[in-house]
């Protein structure tokens, strides 16, 4: 079972996406910010980790700059409501697989993109 670390703060859409993963066979953990993800990913091995940018403590961008700098090779799919340009080559350019914006994605979709990467 491939594992999955949902990095998000916002508690509603951190269970269903957790929801929707386990009921496609996925084996997740959560973080609420970005001290929680780097702890999980310093101690766990993941698949692929799926990481909100805007998090209340340590930001995303730096959790991707720690991932793109370690020997760790953990795909990120970014899943933020930033969508300009910069931020979107920003994240890409620091590593990211993956970069979706959420408003226009469902959680199908995102199950499809996790299901290429893992």
């Amino acid at each position: 079972m491939k594992k999955i670390l949902i990095v998000e703060d916002d508690s509603f859409l951190q269970g269903l996406m957790a929801n929707k993963l386990e009921k496609n066979e996925f084996d997740t953990k959560t973080a609420s910010n970005g001290e929680e993800a780097m702890t999980e990913l310093a101690t766990g091995k993941y698949d692929v980790v799926l990481l909100d940018l805007m998090l209340p403590d340590i930001s995303g961008f730096d959790i991707l700059k720690n991932l793109h700098e370690s020997s760790r090779k953990t795909p990120v799919i970014v899943f933020s409501n930033l969508s300009d340009d910069k931020d979107i080559k920003k994240a890409m350019d620091l590593g990211a697989e993956e970069y979706l914006i959420k408003s226009n994605f469902t959680l199908e979709e995102l199950v499809e993109k996790v299901n290429k990467i893992a």
